[in-house]
């Protein structure tokens, strides 16, 4: 069997190195100015955008024909090693989630009308959306329990229900909802995609603060209750039934996105870590003399070195036509716990500075604890892994590692 090379081309490594230059210049410098979230730092977005395009690094996760720059998974995961450095660099790039899955998905399943209304305002930055699926009331990590309904009058669906992590929905143009259209269906039938304005009347939109953060626009994470919301026919995503299908096609590859932005705050992270350690001097010495310390860089290094190959496995899997859905599972549930974990020895190793915002670790670490539940919780992506594996073994073929 040949050994795949993930190693990135020359065209990459340039690429790369750009995309590192930008961030230098342009998104570190302006971290503490972005995290204050107030109309200032939104002006300063644009603007950062506008730069971003200029040099061709915008969309890198959509192909040329859909508005962006690049599309292949592996390309987009070795530059993830930078993006994922800074919250802000995804929001700056225009490959910000929700909006880069919910992109994907319109350029796979839209009509051209709906291309041209959502799609390409979306892509080009002009307008934000939001992803409406998990609901309070039922398991978010079982999508065919969703008690949202939409029912068909004439030209027109009108859809009640009540969604919840709706993240971005604060200022958002639009959202695809997830809503169940034949509750007598099969399970994996019963729900469809249906596109719908946000400024839609019965349409209800209140952020949550999590984790003592309350956010602004992007970062909000909202209930929305839908009210006799009345949309167009046409606005169905998709073919009525393929919510669950078009769902699986967005959250697969949304997941492997999360985990490439996670490489670049486990680097920063350990990054910071190893030069604080050599700085900071305890009982007669620097830190970096001490054991433990050394045993968690260590730790560290191997850890994030298996995350980045996993990472670039799987997104080779995807480039080939696989769907990878095992490789993916495997891989959200273990980088989840290494981003948690280089972060936390990170932030031990700076003690109490560590919990202030004179570094980034305190935001960073905030923002990694959800990495665990969203987009499937870690027990829910094991037991995936586990019952593929095992039921291999049942049908006497076994479990091959490539």
């Amino acid at each position: 069997m040949a050994i795949a090379d993930f190693r990135p081309t020359d065209e990459v490594v340039t690429l790369r190195t750009r995309v590192r230059a930008f961030l230098e210049e342009h998104v570190f410098p302006n971290e503490p100015a972005l995290d204050r979230e107030d109309e200032e730092s939104d002006l300063l977005v644009t603007r950062l955008r506008g730069v971003a395009k200029e040099q061709g690094l915008w969309a890198p996760h959509l192909p040329p024909e859909a508005g962006g720059s690049n599309g292949s998974f592996l390309t987009y995961a070795h530059l993830n090693e930078e993006i994922g450095r800074s919250l802000w660099a995804q929001l700056v790039l225009g490959c910000q989630a929700p909006d880069a899955g919910n992109a994907e998905i319109l350029w796979q399943f839209g009509t051209m009308e709906q291309k041209e209304r959502w799609l390409k305002p979306l892509v080009a930055g002009a307008v934000r959306s939001f992803f409406s699926m998990t609901e309070p009331e039922v398991s978010g990590s079982d999508p065919t329990a969703l008690r949202t309904r939409a029912v068909r009058d004439g030209d027109e669906w009108v859809i009640d229900g009540h969604k919840w992590f709706s993240s971005g929905a604060e200022g958002a143009a639009f959202g695809i909802v997830m809503a169940v259209t034949d509750p007598d269906a099969e399970p994996h039938r019963r729900a469809t995609q249906i596109v719908v304005p946000a400024e839609t009347p019965g349409v209800e939109i209140r952020p949550v603060p999590v984790l003592g953060h309350r956010g602004r626009g992007w970062t909000t994470h909202c209930d929305v209750r839908y009210t006799g919301v009345r949309v167009p026919v046409e606005n169905m995503l998709g073919e009525e039934g393929a919510g669950f299908r078009i769902a699986q096609k967005r959250l697969v590859p949304g997941r492997i996105h999360h985990v490439m932005r996670w490489l670049g705050q486990m680097q920063r992270a350990f990054e910071l870590m190893c030069s604080y350690a050599l700085e900071r001097e305890a009982f007669g010495g620097p830190l970096a003399e001490k054991q433990t310390v050394q045993t968690w860089i260590a730790d560290s290094a191997a850890e994030i070195q298996a995350c980045r190959l996993l990472t670039l496995d799987a997104a080779h899997k995807i480039d080939g036509g696989k769907d990878a859905r095992v490789e993916i599972s495997l891989l959200k549930f273990y980088a989840a716990r290494v981003l948690n974990e280089v972060l936390d020895r990170a932030v031990q190793v700076h003690g109490a500075r560590g919990l202030t915002d004179e570094t980034p670790l305190a935001s960073m670490a905030r923002q990694a604890r959800g990495a665990r539940i969203y987009d499937g919780p870690d027990e829910v992506h094991r037991m995936v892994v586990a019952r593929r594996i095992l039921q291999a073994f049942a049908e006497g073929d076994g479990w091959r590692f490539e």
